[in-house]
């Protein structure tokens, strides 16, 4: 039921964390790059660099501010 429920909770961008956070969008993507639970949509051409996009769920960037213990 945990996986049902963080579907169709709020989904935040790099972008957005950063902004609330006041740290780099680098920053952010550090630190979920690995981080269970935090949807990766990705796009690859070959030959080309893949590009990443990022929706972390509001029960993973709270887990993780407590964990990092963020401002």
């Amino acid at each position: 039921m945990e996986g049902q429920e963080q579907i169709f909770e709020r989904h935040y961008s790099v972008e957005e964390l950063a902004t609330l956070w006041q740290v780099s969008d680098d920053f952010v993507r550090r630190l979920f790059r690995h981080e269970p639970g935090v949807v990766v949509f990705s796009k690859y051409r070959p030959g080309k660099r893949t590009y990443r996009v990022l929706r972390v769920p509001e029960s993973v960037a709270r887990r993780v501010h407590r964990r990092a213990a963020l401002p």
